[in-house]
């Protein structure tokens, strides 16, 4: 039996629109416990003490080998190959033939000719595709797709950070931890066992994230959960971890740009109906009827300084040639806390009913968008809303025009869907609200 392809089911549905705007929500849940305590404690430990965060279920994890794995990351990505090999990672970025965002994921290269692909598959699924189908040299070794059980999988990855983490992880070394600079790997003990560490301060405080083999993954759990005893270690939920991907302003539920297009048609017919690209939904303010509005560009998502024309990549001559002013800034908005409490009194009282804002994350589709307006004007869109216990506010990561990217601005941001709401089942019948926003430029906090 043949599998259905995504293009066959956009065929097969007919309105490409009403298929992702309309239909039901996947909701992707965290194949760990939502909360070890709760949520607002484990939001307040990534910055007073110290975190343990179970990495090992939910990432895709595609592991590629072969003497042109280089060339093929290199001919599908904006990133610069110049000077990596082996303990070396990168943030990989990959994009469409006009230009337009694919996915990311980080790239760990232990070995020569050997890379793993970690993080949401829509970037390996793409580097797949072209290993399959195109002229390289490349085995696809083995896919790790998430999974409850870390026997499923071949490596155990783990995250321990905040103030007290350096601390507790030179204890469980039994000595100085190595000099490991911001995104570089290394290599140190947990207790008797070897991992394979990156600096990446995914809450802007001290720590790593490091990897090991499965079989011992409980063991060095047991030794890190045992040892930071002393150091206050609070382990971290479901509920918290995207709130942490927010926080620190890296922007992760961006619509693929795959599902229009010709030169994109043999992609889809390759790619499985129930693959993520498939379940996909997306939802918010933008209701322009137009998929194609729900489309960004690197730029518009901070990775403007990841792009390196030292290379040729697919997208690359529509990335050379965007105008300055169509380049948008990534920003944090902070969202003004009266309009949210109106939201939330509006469940309260027999008028119009706003769109919930569920905490401590807001999305109610898989890839939403907002728009942003300077008076009547639309000058960009924002993603999900989370809630920031360090901001004591809702705060959302977003993508606006690049003069408007300046402390203190001012802009609107529309709330909910209009007419009443969508077709899709996460959604109740609503009114929009207008919530005032305040532009922070920095959306990526170091400590």
């Amino acid at each position: 039996m043949t599998t259905q392809s995504l293009q066959d089911k956009i065929d097969a549905h007919g309105n490409l629109w009403s298929m992702l705007y309309d239909g039901p929500v996947h909701r992707f849940e965290f194949p760990v416990k939502p909360e070890f305590s709760n949520w607002v404690d484990e939001q307040i430990a990534w910055r007073t003490s110290v975190i343990f965060q179970n990495m090992s279920h939910h990432m895709t994890d595609v592991f590629l080998r072969g003497p042109d794995v280089l060339r093929l990351l290199s001919d599908l990505g904006i990133n610069s190959f110049a000077g990596f090999g082996p303990m070396q990672a990168k943030q990989y970025v990959v994009c469409n033939y006009d230009g337009q965002f694919i996915g990311d994921a980080v790239l760990f290269c232990e070995e020569e000719n050997a890379v793993s692909i970690v993080g949401k598959p829509m970037a390996a699924n793409w580097v797949r595709y072209h290993a399959e189908t195109g002229d390289y040299d490349v085995e696809v070794e083995l896919i790790d797709r998430p999974s409850p059980n870390l026997t499923d999988r071949k490596r155990f990855r783990f995250q321990v950070q905040g103030p007290n983490a350096d601390a507790l992880l030179a204890e469980l070394n039994g000595g100085a931890l190595p000099d490991i600079p911001f995104f570089k790997m290394g290599r140190f003990n947990i207790g008797p066992h070897e991992v394979v560490a990156l600096n990446h301060r995914m809450s802007g405080f001290p720590g790593y994230e490091f990897w090991g083999p499965s079989e011992v993954g409980d063991e060095v759990r047991d030794l890190i959960l045992k040892a930071g005893e002393e150091y206050d270690i609070t382990q971290i939920g479901g509920r918290t971890y995207p709130v942490t991907a927010a926080v620190s302003g890296w922007v992760g539920s961006i619509l693929p740009a795959i599902y229009t297009g010709e030169k994109m048609r043999p992609y889809r017919e390759w790619l499985p109906a129930g693959s993520a690209e498939g379940r996909q939904a997306i939802g918010g303010s933008l209701a322009t009827g137009n998929v194609e509005d729900f489309y960004r560009t690197p730029y518009d998502l901070g990775y403007g300084f990841m792009i390196k024309f030292d290379h040729d990549f697919i997208g690359r001559a529509a990335l050379e040639s965007m105008a300055p002013e169509t380049k948008g800034k990534k920003v944090r908005l902070v969202w003004n806390q009266q309009d949210v409490v109106d939201i939330y009194a509006s469940a309260f009282s027999d008028g119009d009913r706003h769109k919930k804002i569920e905490l401590p994350v807001g999305n109610y589709s898989v890839a939403p968008s907002d728009r942003i307006l300077l008076g009547d004007e639309d000058v960009g869109v924002s993603y999900y809303p989370a809630y920031s216990e360090a901001d004591r506010a809702c705060i959302s990561l977003a993508s606006i025009r690049s003069d408007l990217a300046v402390d203190g601005q001012e802009l609107t941001l529309i709330w909910g869907e209009p007419n009443g709401g969508s077709g899709k089942p996460t959604v109740e019948r609503h009114v929009q609200k207008a919530v005032r926003v305040i532009v922070d430029s920095k959306p990526i906090k170091r400590h």
